[in-house]
């Protein structure tokens, strides 16, 4: 009875909903998964968080995954030092501040952005049940990011904010195009991630092995999380594909990827000579996934890997440092 008491109140957890950011400009669904990256150990973590609100609140419930869907993927990372996109000292933060779940998408959008600006953060990782770390806040999804001690919310707006904090002069590239696509990452491309890497039971278990030994769990919650999580999202991933259309994981996946390659209409990247903030949104999201089944032949069959390869490599290491 007490087995199954912890796994009512996983799914209690899911239902409230609470641990999950919904973008503004798409407030009736989101999805969510995250990675770090360590140079040494080259392994790239994430969580996969997918809230269906336009769903039944009870569908939403039964989703485990929906506030922790964890995997874990392999990175390389050369030892060369990257250069960073330089921000003049005097506009850096004095303390930043990152509540997240160690593989939340958003909050990978937010981590890559402030790995590429070479902006030192501590994290603090959140329990996605009990989010006690959060007690102090009002607002209980992630990412939520204190910088000097002001809060901020919402990937988007966090990214927003900063990025107007630490920018020096003028924006030289299409400001439309770059808000375009960004919105596509939180529109389009995150729902063609989860239907692919649940897709059957092994890509749904590698997914969840992850959680068995990171993330803020306590030893009962990442059993339960890792098994009942994968079964749940295994099916809620055939509710998305009939729910976006998609008849193929694989081809859609495979689409998505060349849709944003075209975009790049021969540059380097969608920003030029070096990357704007949709690239950035773009590799937050599929960093996670690059060395799970579904990343390697996403790579494999598209002509995404250059451009992936070039912002491995402008991203560069982490820039977090301990709490």
């Amino acid at each position: 009875m007490r087995r199954v008491s912890r796994i009512a109140a996983l799914y209690r957890a899911v239902d409230g909903a609470a641990a999950v950011e919904v973008p503004q400009h798409r407030m009736s669904t989101a999805a969510q998964f995250s990675t770090s990256s360590n140079k040494s150990s080259a392994k790239s973590n994430w969580l996969f968080n997918n809230l269906l609100t336009d769903l039944s609140a009870r569908t939403a419930a039964h989703a485990v995954a929906g506030t922790m869907l964890f995997s874990v993927a392999a990175t390389t990372l050369t030892d060369e030092v990257h250069a960073k996109e330089a921000v003049p000292p005097e506009l850096r933060p004095k303390d930043l501040v990152l509540y997240q779940y160690e593989a939340c998408p958003f909050c990978n959008k937010v981590k890559a952005f402030l790995d590429y600006y070479d902006l030192p953060y501590k994290i603090i990782e959140v329990n996605p049940i009990s989010k006690k770390e959060l007690k102090w806040s009002d607002y209980k999804k992630v990412p939520v990011v204190l910088v000097d001690g002001e809060q901020m919310v919402n990937s988007s707006d966090i990214i927003d904010k900063l990025y107007e904090k630490v920018r020096s002069g003028d924006s030289t590239f299409d400001a439309d195009e770059e808000s375009k696509w960004r919105k596509w990452v939180d529109d389009h491309l995150v729902h063609m991630l989860s239907p692919n890497i649940y897709r059957n039971t092994s890509e749904a278990l590698e997914s969840f092995d992850y959680i068995t030994s990171h993330g803020n769990f306590s030893f009962t919650e990442r059993i339960t999380a890792k098994y009942a999580g994968a079964a749940a999202m295994y099916f809620v991933s055939k509710k998305l594909k009939k729910k976006y259309n998609i008849t193929d994981e694989r081809a859609s996946l495979y689409e998505a990827a060349e849709t944003w390659v075209d975009a790049l209409k021969g540059r380097d990247f969608l920003g030029g000579s070096k990357p704007n903030l949709a690239d950035l949104a773009v590799y937050g999201v599929l960093r996670p996934i690059r060395y799970l089944k579904s990343g390697r032949d996403m790579v494999e069959n598209t002509r995404i890997g250059d451009w992936y390869s070039r912002m491995e490599s402008e991203v560069g290491v982490s820039a977090r440092i301990q709490a």
